[in-house]
């Protein structure tokens, strides 16, 4: 199963908690600083659109790429009337455009899903492709030490009226792969009372 996919429907309620007017203002202020005051901004990795629809209402042309079709459903309702956004259900590592970019962002550590050294080098290919001369490339992850000393083996819970998860990790120091468990638990009105995953960072 791809990451998230069963998680889609409640995805935006569990990251309430992610700064995302704070992340917006920073990406914005990194773009304009090396030139891109408007044009085709690209992300990838974009889940159901919180950071694209806001580089949309800070008048970027959005387009977003995400291998979750689920998660790409909901980015198109919540954007449904109010931003003109191009949503792709693509795969980061062999992604295609019509034309070129003037600048592509990921942000939420979607770049630590790439596992292979080979895999990684072809997204910044592409990227380097598909951008304008002089564009940037903006991009987050979690680093080693992170995962070592913070991420690796930890168990998240939470409890809420609208659902509960318990996301386990497990790192394997050796093979440098963090390991995801997600349980999520929804009232039983809901479609699916209880979701599990599994995926890889």
């Amino acid at each position: 199963m791809q990451p998230y996919t069963g998680f889609a429907s409640v995805y935006d309620l569990f990251m309430d908690n992610v700064p995302y007017e704070e992340w917006t203002d920073y990406v914005v202020h990194l773009l304009k600083k090396y030139g891109v005051e408007q044009g085709i901004v690209l992300e990838l990795g974009c889940g159901t659109g919180s950071m694209t629809s806001r580089l949309s209402a800070r008048g970027y042309d959005m387009i977003g790429i995400d291998s979750s079709e689920e998660m790409l459903s909901i980015a198109r309702e919540k954007s449904s009337g109010k931003e003109d956004i191009l949503y792709l259900c693509q795969d980061m590592r062999n992604f295609e455009l019509y034309g070129t970019v003037a600048a592509v962002v990921s942000v939420c550590d979607s770049m630590n899903y790439i596992l292979t050294e080979e895999d990684l080098l072809e997204v910044f290919r592409l990227v380097n492709n598909y951008l304008d001369p002089r564009g940037i490339f903006i991009f987050d992850l979690d680093t080693e030490y992170a995962y070592e000393e913070v991420i690796g083996d930890a168990t998240i819970a939470e409890n809420r009226e609208e659902g509960s998860f318990i996301w386990e990790n497990t790192y394997y120091k050796e093979e440098m792969i963090n390991e995801i468990n997600l349980s999520l638990f929804l009232p039983v009105e809901e479609e699916a009372p209880v979701t599990e995953e599994t995926g890889d960072q």
